[in-house]
């Protein structure tokens, strides 16, 4: 029954304006993300307050265009610069640019073409087929599972997103509590908003947003203008058989790990490449040759993380919470459409979850057969100027965030988040993790204060369900295990079994 839906929508998707538009937004993704500074997540966020006018249909063939497109196009920047155009392709650049400097710059990015094609076609595939199951499991979740689902999504984002997980965290839970600002939903109570009726309408997360991930990039690109490197020719972009044929194996592996990494919220497709690179590096017959111009480093990397943009879509569509980044805004797209993801979708609309597959399908094809054919313009964009490009930028920041609300406090609320984004990344402190917490807070705020209500004010309620025992007993052991004195009493208890 999915794979006869997903044929159906795919058959109602094959017309002439769907294809157009589907092309010119998957070259618009591409373009945006060979570009250093300009990334996925931005562009997305710049163009969700955009679309308000179009139709459903039309609105997400243009963000899925643009989402699939800007994940694969850092891998253009990543191996003809050496500086990957987002972060989800920085494993790509350690072994991609070590093979352009070898004058492979066009046969590596024939390959990453490719994989990245295999990657997001093993992402639909799960979508298509795991979705529909997780969403009838979402339908046992009430009022304390969500709320437990949304602190374990803060959780796990905030300890992937750093190197130091009590960072992520930071960032996380601050998220949360902004998103309490204005009037909460059960009675209207304004609540921090210190009599000011712009913030009793609460923060919009999509300025937010633009600001934390596009105007931050912006300040922090102008204030390092002399990092740039030098552009290496590409010169043939077909891939060899012999190293696309020979490493079916690891594609397969490396979409494995990317979908598994992408359902899991918060993680994103930087992640999701580094564990694959790790872990084909692990695997290898040749792992001497990783970082010095591995082919094996540029099919894992790649094919997980456009993998890992189906995985993403699968808790969004299922349970209403975001696997990633760019998946966040893409769920806040979805809302502002009309459309409510979460265990009921598969009642409220059935179809629609078949459509986003296959939107993702012909979005594979789209950057197989584009990004082999804008490569060597691409060489020539690559080029812009920052001082040229970034102003740019900056206006585009200016009118996405305008145009949702059409109000100037979204203008200001951006320009806070983007100055406040920019000194996070100076302390280390992840953004992502925060936009989370701006996604999850309604959710989280809601379902805890429903539950007590119910409840009559007592938590036991909530340690009285299956779903929400494991829910907190992962929850704990997530926090625990970062922790140098727990873990150390962990290990000194089993190493006395051992002695035994």
């Amino acid at each position: 029954m999915a794979f006869s839906m997903f044929i159906q929508e795919l058959i109602a998707l094959l017309n002439p304006h769907v294809i157009f538009t589907l092309a010119w937004s998957t070259l618009l993704g591409i373009t945006v993300g060979a570009l250093p500074g300009l990334t996925a997540v931005m562009t997305l966020s710049l163009l969700v307050g955009l679309t308000y006018s179009m139709d459903l249909s039309m609105a997400m063939t243009v963000l899925m265009g643009v989402f699939v497109g800007g994940i694969y196009g850092a891998s253009k920047s990543a191996i003809l610069l050496g500086i990957p155009g987002t972060s989800a392709a920085s494993a790509t650049v350690a072994d991609g640019y070590a093979l352009a400097k070898q004058g492979q710059g066009g046969p590596t990015i024939g390959l990453a073409t490719v994989s990245s094609t295999i990657g997001t076609l093993f992402g639909m595939l799960i979508l298509v087929f795991l979705t529909p199951m997780l969403s009838r499991f979402a339908l046992q979740f009430q009022t304390w599972e969500y709320f437990l689902l949304g602190i374990l999504g803060v959780v796990i984002c905030g300890n992937l997103a750093s190197k130091i997980p009590l960072n992520g965290w930071v960032s996380g839970f601050t998220g949360l509590l902004i998103a309490m600002i204005g009037l909460e939903k059960m009675y209207a109570y304004a609540r921090f908003s210190y009599g000011d009726i712009q913030l009793m309408g609460g923060i919009s997360f999509v300025p937010a947003m633009i600001g934390l991930f596009g105007m931050a990039e912006v300040i922090d690109v102008m204030r390092n203008l002399d990092k740039e490197a030098v552009l290496e020719k590409a010169k043939g972009i077909l891939p060899h058989m012999k190293d696309v044929v020979g490493n079916l194996r690891l594609s397969l592996q490396s979409g494995v790990i990317g979908v598994l990494i992408g359902i899991i919220p918060g993680a994103g497709e930087d992640i999701a490449a580094w564990v694959s690179y790790d872990t084909a590096q692990r695997t290898s017959k040749t792992p001497e040759k990783f970082g010095h111009g591995s082919v094996e480093g540029v099919i894992a990397a790649e094919t997980a993380n456009n993998s890992a943009i189906g995985g993403a879509l699968i808790p969004i569509l299922s349970l209403a919470i975001p696997g990633s980044p760019a998946a966040a805004v893409m769920l806040s797209a979805m809302w502002l459409h009309g459309i409510r993801p979460g265990p009921l979708l598969f009642i409220e609309s059935p179809s629609f979850i078949y459509h986003i597959a296959a939107l993702l399908f012909l979005g594979a094809i789209m950057i197989l057969f584009l990004g082999l054919l804008v490569t060597s313009p691409m060489n020539k964009v690559l080029m812009v100027p920052k001082p040229i490009l970034m102003p740019i930028v900056m206006v585009l920041a200016v009118l996405g965030s305008f145009a949702i609300n059409m109000k100037m406090f979204d203008v200001y609320t951006m320009f806070f988040f983007g100055i406040l984004g920019y000194f996070m990344r100076k302390v280390d402190v992840p953004p992502a993790p925060m936009v989370l917490g701006l996604i999850l807070g309604p959710m989280v705020d809601t379902n805890l204060r429903r539950g007590l209500s119910m409840s009559g004010g007592s938590l036991a309620p909530m340690f009285g369900r299956p779903i929400t025992l494991i829910l907190i007993i992962v929850i704990v052991l997530m926090l625990l295990t970062q922790n140098k004195w727990f873990m150390k009493k962990v290990g000194s208890f089993f190493g006395s079994f051992k002695k035994a």
